[in-house]
């Protein structure tokens, strides 16, 4: 059973081929979250196929899917729903939100105010909505995968600090290579066409228990004392390196043994290795570290830290 998950792997990116062109890193982060039970924040510029390739991984794994255009006037309500009063039977009946799903895209989430970005919270760390002081339970498989745009500020509002650490990973979608770009006009012109993804051939999972066994797995993947003390020292070291004013919290530390985990599994494992942790490490720390000002003046990035810090953490034999 060791090579499950990396089955299931190797189905979804085949799925997901025949409609996103490349992003295989991207599709690969994005597995790994739903395979270590986080969420996402992907980023990238319009038209980098962000939407496109969550709607299409909500079809090949079978999963309810909702989709929440973030907006400057978006209530907390529009996100969790709302009790309304029946005047015919002097009742409230629950109107869900479209939070009560399986996947939901949180698309370009930075431009709604805080009030609203924190209906979320409770649902991505508890897995429950609280509705006038009535909890409710979100399926088992819920995932909040959420979009932003790297380079329009205006009209946005920074996610908090407490909110991005609630995302197992930040994956960062570049624009396609030349060949690339060849590819998704050449698929245009042969008639394929995003808004009408029911014509693309899709042969979804049997069900989602297949996702929810995927996960059981990657939790009994094990981690070796080496590599858990590996794990520490590299989130440590994010506590004193000269140009960040804030390192990473203790989940950060669970997020990266978690997500090496998922890595492991998708490639067939059932043990981390440092490998692993190095090839997961910027996703799930990039957005849960603080730049000094000095540091962005002078241009460097959360990756180039991590660089840095890869480099300067002992390697465990």
């Amino acid at each position: 059973m060791s090579d499950y998950v990396s089955q299931v792997t190797a189905y979804i990116r085949q799925q997901l081929h025949q409609v996103v062109v490349g992003q295989d890193d991207v599709i690969d982060q994005i597995l790994v979250g739903l395979f270590a039970d986080g969420h996402v924040l992907i980023e990238g510029v319009p038209g980098t196929a962000k939407t496109l390739t969550v709607k299409t991984l909500a079809r090949i794994i079978g999963a309810g899917f909702n989709r929440i255009q973030f907006t400057p006037d978006l209530m907390p309500a529009d996100v969790t729903g709302t009790n309304i009063y029946n005047t015919n039977t002097g009742t409230f009946t629950l109107r869900k939100g479209p939070i009560f799903t399986d996947l939901l895209l949180a698309d370009e989430i930075n431009r709604t105010p805080p009030k609203t970005q924190s209906s979320l919270l409770e649902a991505m760390e508890e897995r429950q909505s609280t509705i006038d002081g009535e909890s409710h339970a979100l399926s088992p498989l819920f995932m909040v995968l959420a979009t932003q745009n790297p380079i329009e500020y205006e009209g946005t509002y920074p996610l908090p600090e407490a909110q991005l650490d609630r995302f197992l990973l930040k994956v960062l979608i570049d624009y396609p290579t030349t060949e690339q770009e060849l590819q998704v006009i050449a698929n245009w012109n042969a008639g394929f066409n995003a808004r009408r993804l029911d014509s693309v051939q899709i042969t979804p999972l049997p069900d989602l228990s297949t996702v929810l066994e995927c996960r059981a797995q990657v939790r009994n993947v094990s981690a070796e004392p080496g590599v858990q003390q590996y794990i520490v020292g590299l989130v440590r070291a994010t506590r004193d390196r000269v140009n960040l004013s804030w390192g990473a919290s203790p989940r950060a530390t669970v997020a990266l043994l978690m997500a090496s985990k998922a890595q492991a599994a998708m490639n067939a494992r059932m043990f981390v290795t440092p490998d692993d942790v190095k090839m997961v490490i910027k996703p799930v720390l990039r957005h849960r570290i603080v730049l000094r000002s000095e540091a962005e003046i002078d241009g460097i990035t959360p990756d180039q830290v991590l660089d840095e810090l890869i480099n300067s953490v002992a390697v465990p034999r």
